[in-house]
């Protein structure tokens, strides 16, 4: 073999490792709970945000929903090998070895989050990163995910958490009525959102011995939940309207929320796989619009 193919054989397996340690860390989660916490500053703060501090924020951030997310891939290596789409994860697949040494890069990774954040952004902020990380690592993947169907209501608050640390930066105006209505908000977000994916992949959830809703309740029955968990979540996305937030806000969370109870209607009266993919992207959709309008509206209405 010569240099040109060596070094080519190289870069190739640096970059399937690189590949691997990302998929581990969860990156579109995470960057998903970092651009939660930092909707929660721009609603704090609005104007007067801060780039630095949102900056460091945000990183923080990920990097702690990175850690709670490499750690469900550790702790659930052996089920994911059962479902199709979890089943070439890293560690489910053995590319990447199961080893005591990745737990503690994980704690590394988490105290180095935290210290993050609280130098940046003070300790009140430093502790909802922690609690949602935590909810998430150990409330969701290593308490609830398998004892009961409604594991995913609890594990939800990681977003909520994540908007609460936004909220709390020093210099913004702290968990008012507008960060707990979001906090709310993303709550009753999480449910209809992966519930809508948990019907789609009842089957495997059913061979992997998770107890998602659609496996104990039937795809019919968890349809109609999600129906009504949806029209909850459409009722509250009104309510920042109650305090303060302008048209900026209004106007695309009620066509997002129009939107996603349209798709989960659909849902309630077809339940296929079809129809809960677009129930689960309509989710996606309507939470990403939401706290961009927020975002947007904050600082609209602080400039």
């Amino acid at each position: 073999m010569n240099l040109t193919n060596a070094s080519a054989l190289s870069w190739r397996s640096s970059s399937l490792v690189l590949r691997d340690v990302l998929q581990l860390f969860k990156l579109r989660i995470a960057t998903l709970i970092a651009a939660t916490a930092a909707a929660g500053y721009m609603l704090a703060a609005g104007a007067a945000a801060d780039g630095w501090r949102l900056l460091l924020l945000v990183a923080g951030t990920l990097l702690a929903a990175a850690s709670s997310g490499a750690f469900n891939h550790y702790h659930e290596a052996v089920s994911d090998r059962l479902m199709q789409r979890t089943a070439d994860r890293p560690f489910a697949s053995g590319r990447l070895q199961r080893h005591p040494r990745w737990l503690a890069l994980f704690g590394l990774q988490l105290a180095i989050s935290l210290w993050l954040v609280a130098h940046a952004a003070g300790l009140a902020s430093a502790a909802f990163v922690f609690l949602g990380a935590f909810c998430y690592g150990v409330v969701y993947t290593v308490w609830l995910k398998r004892r009961s169907a409604w594991n995913i209501v609890i594990g939800g608050l990681s977003g909520s958490f994540a908007l609460l640390a936004g909220s709390a930066v020093q210099g913004g105006n702290g968990l008012d009525g507008m960060a707990w209505s979001f906090a709310l908000i993303l709550c009753l977000w999480t449910p209809p959102h992966f519930w809508s994916l948990a019907i789609a992949q009842r089957e495997e959830y059913e061979r992997a011995g998770i107890p998602m809703l659609p496996v104990v309740l039937g795809n019919a029955r968890a349809a109609q939940v999600v129906f009504l968990s949806t029209v909850l979540l459409a009722a509250a996305s009104l309510m920042p309207l109650y305090f303060g937030a302008g048209l900026i806000y209004a106007i695309p969370a009620l066509a997002v929320s129009a939107l996603f109870l349209q798709r989960a209607w659909l849902l309630r009266q077809l339940p296929s796989r079809h129809t809960a993919i677009r129930s689960f992207l309509a989710s996606l959709l309507h939470l990403a619009v939401l706290l961009c309008a927020a975002g947007l509206d904050a600082w609209w209405r602080s400039s």
